[in-house]
């Protein structure tokens, strides 16, 4: 194992990049990638945009840093205003912080400082999901449920006022005699019986990831999900409460994922980030309703939560660099085009008559700029393999690492447990080419192929 004084998230130290160009990015042995996945949903863009490398390099020359409790920027103002701007009315107040975490981490805190602020301190709930991921900081993963990342912290977790129903995953958790319609409604009921049972006046709201991310694989619920949940949270007062730290931002196909899969239903309070600096810049954002601006700004009118780097100059330039670029090379449209092509030839190459994969590819789902595979070998075709032990999602990624693709594999998304289940996502960037779309591609499937081929017995 090379030397390295970074305590990795991996047992041992990553490869070491060295440049990039666009979708591409190269090792320091020479190995060159293409990145299918953004990082993790993250570069949106590429690399090397040369208008927001140039808004990055203007503005060191110019203002580097402010602390923002004593002076604001013009680049934050002008990124705020921005995306107020582009809301259509469901957003009229901004909070920016450094990254995905640390916005959820203010949506917690802000939505509890709104009910300070209107006279309801006894609101101190918050109910949210099984197999969400809101967040790596304690009070987010208290939030969100998914077993494996919650467990070495289980014992300091908050388990008073982080409460969890049953994830909106059709796929796996919908009965087979249910309607889609009866699906929603048992879901809905069980998020008012949770209401209920803790006293629908001490709830501060519930919380959802339009798109679930990473945990089980770019998992949209069902039509009339959002519009259901939304109106029970309606119902008794509290907040309705998006995460869309990874599925935002131009991900889906569209600026806010719920205008597209989550019923047009606007929530109260959203978290972003990766799609909003694409990775040029480390920055995340809470985006207020009127209702919630008004609530702040009717009492204490400031944002009672903060972080040294929050509204960085550097940050908001290179964010508002990469959404006039979305804007200008019409991306929206071309993600949903990249989209269509990549789920085309992903059903072609997985699903065919023939192929090694069809009996194990339990499901190929997303839209826009964010994919995901996702295989099942509780089948009877499974008996003729062996997998020595070996997750199928993380040999995949190894395979398409070795065959020059940046993917994304994850397992413990099929259950509840988080015990089974392996799937695998891809989240290329929204300017990618037609050709770079189909070799991200070729490459996954023959990965997946070379893997099935080894753990035939």
């Amino acid at each position: 194992m090379a030397s390295t004084a970074i305590l990795h998230r991996t047992p041992w130290r990553p490869p070491v990049s060295t440049t990039a160009e666009g979708v591409y990015v190269e090792l320091e042995d020479g190995k060159r990638l293409i990145d299918g996945v953004g990082g993790a949903a993250v570069a949106c863009l590429g690399t090397n945009h040369p208008k927001v490398i140039k808004a990055i390099k203007d503005q060191l020359d110019t203002l580097t840093y402010v602390y923002n409790m004593q002076l604001s920027s013009k680049p934050a103002e002008e990124l705020a205003k921005f995306l107020v701007d582009s809301s259509d009315g469901a957003f009229e107040l901004i909070a920016f912080a450094s990254g995905g975490s640390e916005a959820m981490e203010a949506v917690i805190k802000l939505a509890r400082q709104y009910y300070v602020e209107i006279g309801q301190p006894k609101r101190k709930n918050f109910i949210a999901r099984q197999l969400s991921f809101h967040g790596n900081t304690l009070s987010t993963l208290s939030l969100a449920y998914h077993p494996a990342r919650r467990a070495p912290y289980a014992d300091i977790l908050d388990t008073e006022h982080f409460h969890h129903v049953s994830p909106a995953y059709a796929k796996r958790f919908q009965r087979a005699d249910e309607t889609d319609e009866q699906y929603v409604e048992r879901l809905r009921q069980e998020l008012e019986d949770k209401f209920l049972e803790l006293g629908p006046d001490t709830v501060i709201g519930f919380v959802a990831e339009t798109v679930v991310g990473a945990t089980t694989g770019v998992v949209g619920a069902p039509k009339g999900y959002f519009t259901a949940m939304k109106a029970v949270c309606e119902k008794y007062g509290a907040l309705f409460i998006l995460d869309e730290v990874m599925s935002g931002m131009g991900r889906m196909g569209s600026l806010h994922a719920w205008q597209s899969v989550g019923d047009g239903a606007s929530p109260d309070l959203q978290a972003v980030a990766k799609g909003l600096g694409g990775g040029y810049a480390s920055i995340g954002a809470v985006l207020m309703s009127p209702k919630v601006s008004r609530g702040i700004m009717g009492g204490s009118g400031l944002l009672k939560h903060g972080h040294t780097y929050q509204a960085h100059p550097l940050a908001c330039v290179a964010a508002l660099a990469v959404q006039k670029v979305i804007v200008e090379e019409d991306l929206l449209s071309k993600a949903v085009e990249n989209g269509e092509l990549m789920s085309k030839l992903l059903c072609q190459g997985l699903q065919a008559e023939g192929a090694l994969s069809r009996p194990f590819c339990f499901d190929i789902r997303g839209r826009g700029a964010f994919w995901c595979i996702e295989f099942d070998f509780d089948v009877l075709e499974a008996a003729t393999l062996c997998s020595r032990g070996e997750s199928f999602a993380m040999a995949v990624q190894a395979r398409c690492f070795d065959n020059g693709l940046i993917v994304m594999g994850m397992t413990g998304g099929a259950n509840v447990e988080g015990t089974k289940g392996d799937h695998v996502i891809l989240g290329p960037a929204y300017n990618a080419t037609t050709e770079e779309i189909k070799k991200m591609v070729d490459v996954f499937v023959q990965s997946v192929e070379e893997i099935l081929k080894e753990w035939q017995t």
